[in-house]
């Protein structure tokens, strides 16, 4: 995540983060912003919604060649969104760790799985990191385009992330239909 983080600091990409990962970032001397800072609206309801806010969502989902969409963030100053990166909350680990269901479901992503699938849906636009695995290739994306990614790069990371997110619901729906 760090070097992730300052490859994007050096192409001057403004970083949005919540929790850990604004801690991380913010302690390797990369400039971020937080997530409430930038909604103006903190996070609540213990850490359950820090995401889920119509400036981050019109951010990812709006059609840049919409010119409806456009004036529409222009009236509410949004700024386009235009990469996506997430690790969903570890539900597969911590199920096999067979604890509580009480505390097995505060790992069952929302705000992130939200996120990953706007993006998903807006490739054209969005490019969506939803495995630290990709994180290498989105470097070199970068490197190679100027700060940028290919309409090819991101369609593949779309697959990915739609297929991340699939299996992660598969799991949550196996584990609850086994009860």
């Amino acid at each position: 995540m760090v070097e992730l983080g300052k490859i994007l600091a050096d192409f001057k990409v403004e970083i949005l983060s919540t929790g850990g990962t604004a801690q991380c970032l913010r302690e390797a001397g990369i400039d971020i912003q937080e997530i409430s800072d930038y909604t103006g609206f903190p996070e609540m309801l213990d850490g359950r919604v820090k995401t889920l806010h119509p400036k981050i969502h019109a951010g990812i989902l709006n059609l840049r060649k919409n010119k409806k969409h456009q004036k529409e963030l222009k009236k509410k100053n949004i700024p386009h969104i235009d990469l996506v990166i997430v690790d969903l909350y570890p539900f597969q680990k911590q199920l096999e760790k067979k604890i509580k269901f009480e505390k097995l479901i505060d790992y069952i992503d929302i705000g992130g799985s939200s996120l990953i699938r706007a993006a998903a849906k807006n490739f054209s636009y969005v490019t969506v990191v939803s495995n630290v695995y990709d994180y290498s290739n989105l470097i070199s994306e970068l490197k190679a385009n100027k700060g940028s990614t290919t309409i090819k790069f991101r369609k593949n990371m779309s697959a990915k992330a739609f297929g991340a997110s699939a299996y992660y619901d598969s799991v949550i729906s196996n584990y609850f239909n086994k009860q």
